[in-house]
């Protein structure tokens, strides 16, 4: 094999579009300053009990693990940093009333989670906990909103979804709770023909619930889904309460465009607990941002708070962008010569990009485009334009 070979579903990431997802962290971050958020940054590796401490089982499937040589636990190398941002927050910060913390930083993933995804991500996001009330959601996805904006997506659609619609029908029938995660996957893939069966597996299912999670199938479309889920679903205090807290949210954000999939049980790593989101674009084969609320995963480290939030992957919001303009730059002769130098800074300093080329070398850049080039004019040094 050779050596060159990156393992599966990993890649370098070459000069332009490095840079660009560089600007594209330092105008987030800095625009999730602008609304109160402050950064934190979670280390890349931690015990594993830790690190999944409030987690679905999705999460630790998707978890590399190894050995610490120090104490002789099993690590986790991080594959999601929301839990470790409500650690700090439940251990760490300890505050009463709200705190808003925003993160950035690579995770890894054991295996793909689609066939055209990495396994390395630069995950960036942000989190509001200690509010229990919808102002934290609406915030929250006027803020994933804005970031996608600010990133140069147009057209962004909002998909919505509650998980408590469908934990309410499980809960309500014994005989299902034991087999929840594999009726939410035959609820994502919307297979009616399975669900209609349940009760050849399970034989204690109660007909009427069959029935509610064949109607919960096909619950999917625009808005009016949720009118239609108050007919058609079970009238259930917490499925009533978890259709309200979509319209709330609906109306709340009148300009945006929505779509709801009440059966999408794939949205989040199994720790969300109400309204959950996604945000798709065309240009993109999977969603571009996750996140909802996900109240009590800090009572894993003895404090449980509300929290809503939401992340992205840089490298994925990068890779479906128009290509990366070329920046402008100077040429500039080799030199030590004071004066040069000191061209050379203030150059510098007024922040122009200045490539001095080594004597004897050809130079090739994928990120500039030399249109000037500085020269000596009667002593002085000067710069004109070049073709």
């Amino acid at each position: 094999m050779s050596n060159w070979l990156l393992p599966e579903s990993l890649a370098d990431i070459l000069p332009a579009e490095a840079r660009r997802i560089e600007e594209l962290r330092r105008n987030l971050l800095d625009l999730y300053r602008t609304y109160g958020f402050e950064l934190v940054a979670p280390p890349l590796v931690e015990y594993i009990d830790s690190l999944l401490s409030g987690t679905g089982g999705a999460l630790n499937l998707r978890t590399c693990k190894l050995v610490d040589q120090l104490s002789g636990r099993t690590l986790g190398v991080r594959a999601d940093m929301t839990p470790q941002v409500s650690r700090i927050d439940a251990h760490l910060l300890n505050r009463e009333g709200v705190t808003r913390l925003c993160y950035c930083g690579s995770v890894l993933h054991a295996r793909p989670a689609g066939l055209l995804s990495d396994r390395e991500l630069l995950q960036i996001g942000a989190e509001i906990f200690g509010h229990a009330g919808v102002e934290a959601d609406i915030e929250i996805l006027e803020l994933a909103l804005e970031s996608v904006r600010r990133a140069g997506v147009r057209h962004a659609r909002l998909d919505l979804n509650h998980p408590g619609v469908f934990r309410a029908i499980i809960d309500a029938d014994p005989a299902l709770v034991a087999a929840a995660d594999d009726i939410s996957e035959l609820l994502s893939t919307k297979d009616v023909p399975a669900l209609s069966i349940m009760a050849v597996r399970w034989p204690q299912v109660s007909q009427v619930t069959v029935q509610a999670l064949v109607n919960l199938s096909s619950l999917y479309g625009g808005t009016e889904v949720i009118a239609k889920a108050r007919k058609v679903l079970p009238s259930l205090p917490a499925v009533q309460k978890a259709l309200d807290d979509l319209d709330i949210l609906i109306q709340a954000l009148p300009e945006h465009d929505f779509s709801i999939d009440l059966a999408d049980m794939g949205s989040g790593y199994g720790y969300h607990s109400g309204v959950v989101f996604s945000i798709y674009a065309e240009g993109w084969h999977d969603a571009l941002v996750k996140g909802g609320r996900y109240d009590g995963v800090g009572k894993a480290f003895g404090r449980s708070r509300p929290a809503t939030g939401f992340s992205l992957d840089l490298r994925k919001l990068s890779s479906g962008l128009p290509t990366a303009r070329k920046a402008k730059a100077i040429k500039a002769p080799w030199g030590t010569d004071t004066a040069l130098v000191a061209a050379l800074r203030a150059l510098r300093d007024a922040g122009e990009i200045v490539v001095q080329v080594l004597p004897g070398q050809p130079h090739r850049l994928d990120e500039f485009t030399v249109d000037r080039e500085l020269f000596l004019d009667n002593g002085a040094w000067k710069v004109r334009a070049v073709q």
